[in-house]
């Protein structure tokens, strides 16, 4: 579907003639919409947006109530080229200014033929005297007029003499707003950078990066993202990493969606398929990380307490842990997933089940994950005081090397 801006003067389109997609980096908006089932606060702030977007096209077939789905503004009109935050009002790109098609008033016939005659009653007759002038104006620069010129050409000096003194005022003048409005921009594109979500929003400040993202440094989070960036899907929107800081977003703070797609400024489907797309690309990569090591590893990685503890023997602490999950409005009661979580002496994540539904029992995730493949005579595997395992461990290990199997205590770690 080619796609039009609707600014009056504004030929961009998103194909060209023969139908094929232009390249132009260019992106289409739609006119904001009034949003009036989500609060007050953001009611009243839409309901002023969208007819501001509308005075800004100023075209007669535009309406409040009824703007047609093809009258779109195209990102040429805008300083960052989108639309910014419907909440940040404040924001230059609240509303289209650029080229606009009205930008210049355009002079009237009447006001173009008193132009000449106002500058022909102002020009003084040709050998007349001048009056002093009233106006002193300053400059860097002087024009010194010769005293043995005739009168007219004295006339011609001293007009070519200010108006060179109001140029050089104007510009003196331009030059310090020009400044001015250079250092505003900065210190604003530096304030900027600090509320966008992206890298500069994190780096340097490792409470930012271990609240948002569960990671440990800085460090850590650019490693992971170096590790995934080439897999991500391209997407216009959104940046590789605010598509990873996103993700890490939602896993870590559990953020509802319409809250992140505010932060980041992007459509509820996008949002959705941005996650979903990054999860695959995080198992795909980082699912090789979580692998159950061999006994030797271990016992050349045990730390002393666990040492001093256990011996050399332990081999895995587990552990059950469920997650609560969207239901459909008609169901009641909570719906979760169950895992089967195991982590090394020295923390390493060695193994984590499948999910299973909420009306499997722990027992039942422990006989049929497949942690008790991995497990070798000898091994002792610790387990929270509620998390009981002792029969199911004992009962496998009896079948695989009956001579092995030691009966633990009623207070005692099933080991072997």
């Amino acid at each position: 579907m080619v796609l039009t801006c609707c600014v009056v003067g504004c030929n961009v389109r998103s194909h060209d003639r023969e139908g094929k997609k232009l390249d132009n980096g260019l992106s289409f908006h739609h006119v904001p919409s009034w949003k009036q089932r989500e609060g007050s606060h953001v009611s009243d702030i839409t309901k002023k947006r969208r007819p501001a977007w509308i005075a800004a096209v100023r075209r007669a077939d535009i309406e409040f109530s009824a703007i047609p789905s093809f009258l779109l503004v195209c990102s040429r009109h805008f300083l960052s080229g989108k639309p910014a935050y419907e909440m940040d009002v404040t924001n230059p790109d609240w509303a289209p200014t650029l080229h606009m098609g009205h930008d210049d008033i355009p002079v009237s016939d009447s006001d173009r033929h008193a132009r000449p005659m106002q500058q022909k009653r102002k020009r003084p007759p040709i050998g007349g005297k001048h009056p002093p002038s009233k106006n002193i104006l300053n400059c860097y620069q002087c024009t010194l007029i010769p005293a043995n010129v005739d009168s007219g050409d004295r006339t011609d000096s001293v007009t070519e003499a200010k108006g060179q003194t109001k140029d050089c005022v104007c510009n003196e003048q331009g030059r310090a707003e020009i400044n001015r409005l250079l250092e505003e921009n900065r210190l604003l594109r530096s304030q900027l950078q600090k509320t966008e979500l992206n890298e500069h929003f994190l780096k340097d400040d490792i409470e930012k990066v271990r609240y948002y993202t569960g990671l440990h440094c800085y460090a850590v989070l650019m490693s992971l993202f170096n590790t995934v960036k080439d897999f991500l899907p391209v997407s216009k929107k959104l940046t590789g990493f605010q598509m990873l800081l996103l993700t890490l977003m939602r896993l870590r703070l559990d953020l509802p969606v319409q809250h992140l797609c505010h932060l980041f400024d992007v459509s509820h489907k996008t949002l959705s398929s941005t996650f979903a797309d990054t999860i695959d690309v995080l198992y795909a990569r980082l699912g090789a990380l979580v692998h159950w090591p061999e006994r030797h590893c271990l016992q050349a990685t045990m730390p002393p307490q666990f040492t001093e503890t256990f011996g050399k023997r332990v081999a895995i602490i587990v552990d059950c842990f469920e997650i609560r999950t969207e239901r459909p409005s008609n169901l009641k009661g909570k719906h979760t997933i169950k895992y089967l979580i195991g982590i090394t002496p020295h923390g390493a994540i060695s193994f984590i089940s499948r999910g299973w539904g909420w009306r499997a029992s722990d027992k039942h995730i422990r006989e049929k994950c497949g942690i008790l493949q991995k497990l070798l005579p000898g091994d002792v595997v610790l387990a929270d005081r509620g998390f009981d395992i002792r029969d199911t461990v004992c009962c496998v290990l009896v079948n695989m090397c009956p001579s092995v199997v030691v009966k633990p205590g009623p207070n005692e770690t099933c080991s072997y």
